[in-house]
């Protein structure tokens, strides 16, 4: 079992890692100071797979213990749905010291910590994640939000949990897909910061894939701790926090352009084998640099099963990235395995070039 501790602001959190840790919950929510009434926050397949595991053991710790139905997926993940939780929390009667459990992958994460964020002003907040995704990115940072229309994650607040609980024994219920799309962001933290760890993939992906338990919880937790030391020096994703965006300014185009048919992990694997190949030619990255990633990402099969798309369509969608300033597109670099730059200074003609290349 690893600890990671986030020091955010005036306050700090520990990130858990380990197997067998839904049975814990209640043990050390009490260790915590809570006692009295939780909610937990999931989605209908979670809520089969591992609903039963964590009312047993909130029960077993006493808790009153209500368990409410949140998105089952991006469409859902909306203020409608934040607004009826926000009545079934009050027909449960909880209080601002209630703490609101999100037990499931990204879109429980986010929707569950915007509505925790905003309920009587905020109520604690425990994250629970159980995707590879969730626990290695989505669910550490503090960024919650909803959708609206055609607004995707616009509506939210930074809001940091109290606690965050990885059981890595959820992963074994993902297929090899979910894996592959959590695998792109442990890549991605790698190739921006820690080009030791970058290697430790190369190196073992063959074990994460086959779930060994120690490689995955060393995977997970060195992940959450070079997001951590990111979001520590940048919580409000001013400066420093661009970097998490490697391979997202093209791969979210990439998404909606697609309708939302290439997964988000895949679609930031092409974001960062492109985002390489636009760094190489700008003479930034070496070519062997930038030949290492293309193969770990194909190792893992983030590479396979892409669609066409129209590149036009592509650039102009990242016009409407959010991290947009002064109508240019910033892009996140490689200079080499583990050393990154944000930059607005790039040639979209040579964007649209090398999207328009096979991978």
């Amino acid at each position: 079992m690893k600890t990671v501790t986030v020091n955010v602001g005036s306050s700090g959190y520990d990130i858990i890692i380990g197997p067998g840790l839904l049975s814990q919950t209640g043990d050390r929510l009490s260790r915590l100071g809570f006692s009295d009434k939780v909610v937990i926050v999931t989605d209908a397949t979670v809520r089969k797979l591992y609903g039963s595991i964590l009312e047993q053991a909130l029960v077993a710790s006493g808790f009153e213990v209500t368990t409410l139905s949140g998105a089952d997926s991006e469409e859902e993940k909306s203020l409608e749905t934040a607004g009826r939780l926000y009545l079934e929390l009050t027909d449960f009667h909880a209080e601002r010291g209630t703490p609101v459990l999100a037990l499931g992958g990204g879109v429980t994460g986010d929707l569950t910590g915007f509505v925790a964020a905003t309920y009587q002003r905020g109520v604690p907040l425990i994250q629970i994640p159980t995707t590879l995704l969730a626990q290695a990115d989505s669910s550490l940072g503090g960024k919650t939000a909803v959708n609206h229309g055609r607004l995707k994650n616009r509506i939210g607040v930074f809001y940091q949990p109290s606690l965050t609980l990885s059981d890595i024994d959820t992963l074994k219920s993902l297929s090899q897909r979910q894996l592959a799309d959590g695998l792109a962001e442990i890549i991605k933290h790698g190739a921006i910061q820690d080009a030791t760890f970058f290697e430790y993939l190369e190196d073992n992906i063959d074990r994460i894939l086959a779930l060994d338990n120690e490689t995955l919880e060393t995977t997970v937790a060195r992940s959450a701790q070079i997001k951590a030391a990111v979001v520590e020096q940048d919580e409000l994703d001013l400066g420093l926090r661009n970097i998490l965006n490697y391979g997202h300014t093209i791969g979210h185009a990439m998404e909606t352009v697609s309708d939302f048919q290439i997964d988000h992990g895949r679609a930031v694997a092409i974001g960062m084998l492109v985002a390489a190949r636009i760094s190489n030619r700008m003479g930034l990255l070496g070519r062997s640099d930038a030949s290492r990633l293309k193969k770990l990402l194909t190792r893992v099969g983030l590479l396979a099963e892409i669609p066409e798309l129209d590149t036009d369509k592509l650039i102009e969608a990242m016009h409407h990235d959010k991290k947009i300033v002064g109508g240019r597109i910033k892009f996140v670099l490689l200079e080499s395995i583990g050393e990154v730059i944000v930059t607005d200074d790039v040639d979209l003609n040579l964007v649209k070039k090398v999207l328009s290349e096979k991978l």
